[in-house]
């Protein structure tokens, strides 16, 4: 199940690569339409709303470890790709302590100052008490999730991204088992969604582990892999915190975005909430190949390919924009009968509301599409920090002509949602932009890696 993407057909290398891990976010992303398609369904429109508000800061909390994550599994996959099997070991035991550290903190925090984060979120006084409630539950599974997305990623760096999406299937099936039977049978209310997603959450994560310690003998370490290395661990620091940052910048974003939308009142958090989910749904792929993409660029990266990485560009954009507009026709052509899925055909204002989110940003997948291999190529070629400026374009753009279009009344939630692409676009056409500006010397490294002053002179003097 180990795929090395350094050699063979690129097209049947990134796609065979990305499928698992297409199929494991949308699986992800089931999970978490799950909560909100039950809640929505026999809970009612406020405990949606409560679920919704509370999706948008859970998205944020787990977007620091996702990010921690992934930018320690560019590290790994440069050494695989480098066959540099020592450093790569050492570099797996410095990442799980640094980001499980990062991991307690985030729960233990989250846990004290969770009604700060509610009032931030200007969450309405008649939905405060299941908000809280849903959260509380929900943060102690924090280390469950840092947990799963820690091995995820370590396999996926080696090429191996079938076995996260077996153990994410099974939560999957468990927490739809567990929604159903705590909120139907034993009348938990939104309680009970919270705890069925954190015990999914712990079974997927024992389950991943488990794996790892039985079938990869890469990762058992032995006492040589014990040892500090102030030069790796400050690499491992450094691409770990500017993929993070980029990650919660982007859900920062849609935070302070949850924060707007709550200030015109439930029913418009309620559709906000479901069309969300649909939208995130509906890009998701893309976003997942994008992430597969940056794992075939960084094992190529450490293989020394600069053809192979170039050709891979052209393939991965050709079927990133393909895929956005078949989706953005089926999102546009659906979006009440997707609307119908999490709320009431009754609830005609909170269904209206949600059509119009979704012909907005479908109108545009392919700017995000886009967005997501700029971030993927940048980060591959130990580039991260442009991945963040991206992001702070982006997102930037985003909140500012939300928050000034939103007071507008010839605007109002129209302003909000045109925002979002118009903040892609931006950022895709300034990423564009710096690779032509500087596609000779992106890749400088190949010849000479010690000149080159981005994060890879710290893997170079790793012996890479």
């Amino acid at each position: 199940m180990q795929r090395d993407l350094t050699s063979g057909s690129i097209s049947k290398a990134l796609f065979l690569f990305a499928g698992p891990m297409i199929l494991g976010n949308l699986l992800q992303q089931f999970y978490n339409i799950t909560d909100t398609l039950i809640v929505g369904q026999f809970l009612g429109s406020d405990a949606l709303a409560a679920v919704g508000s509370s999706f948008s800061l859970m998205t944020f909390l787990t977007s620091i470890l996702l990010g921690l994550c992934m930018g320690s599994s560019v590290i790994f996959s440069t050494f695989f790709g480098a066959q540099k099997k020592d450093p790569l070991q050492s570099s797996f035991l410095a990442s799980f302590l640094f980001v499980g550290l990062v991991a307690v903190l985030i729960e233990v925090l989250s846990l004290i100052f969770i009604n700060p984060l509610l009032r931030l979120l200007q969450t309405p006084s008649y939905i405060l008490e299941d908000t809280r409630t849903y959260l509380q539950i929900i943060f102690y599974g924090i280390f469950f999730t840092f947990l799963y997305n820690f091995f995820a990623s370590l396999l996926r760096s080696i090429g191996n991204s079938f076995i996260p999406l077996v153990f994410l299937g099974i939560s999957t099936l468990v927490n739809i088992v567990l929604d159903l039977l705590f909120i139907l049978q034993f009348q938990m209310g939104i309680a009970g969604a919270a705890w069925a997603t954190i015990i999914a959450q712990g079974i997927s994560a024992v389950g991943i582990i488990g794996y790892c310690l039985l079938k990869v003998p890469l990762i058992r370490l032995k006492r040589k892999h014990f040892h500090f290395s102030k030069t790796l661990f400050y690499s491992i620091v450094q691409y770990s915190l500017l993929t993070c940052v980029q990650q919660s910048i982007m859900n920062f974003g849609i935070l302070l975005i949850q924060g707007l939308v709550n200030s015109f009142g439930v029913t418009v958090m309620a559709a906000f909430a479901a069309a969300v989910k649909i939208d995130s749904f509906a890009y998701m792929p893309v976003q997942d190949f994008g992430n597969a993409f940056s794992t075939f660029i960084a094992q190529n990266y450490g293989a020394r390919q600069q053809n192979r990485i170039r050709q891979g560009i052209r393939t991965a954009v050709t079927a990133s924009i393909c895929f956005c507009i078949v989706v953005s026709i089926f999102v546009w052509l659906f979006a009440d009968k997707l609307m119908l899925m999490f709320v009431k055909p009754e609830d005609v204002e909170i269904i209206s509301t949600g059509v119009t989110y979704l012909r907005v940003e479908s109108a545009c997948y392919w700017g995000i599409g886009c967005l997501f291999l700029l971030y993927g190529l940048y980060r591959g070629i130990g580039r991260p920090g442009i991945s963040v400026w991206l992001t702070v374009i982006s997102l930037g753009t985003r909140v500012l002509l939300a928050y000034c279009l939103a007071p507008n009344p010839s605007f109002g939630l129209l302003g909000i949602w045109w925002a979002i692409p118009i903040g892609w676009v931006l950022a895709d056409f300034v990423g564009i932009f710096y690779y032509w500006k500087k596609r000779k010397n992106l890749f400088q490294n190949f010849s000479r890696p010690s000149e080159d002053a981005s994060a890879n002179r710290h893997i170079d003097s790793v012996n890479l």
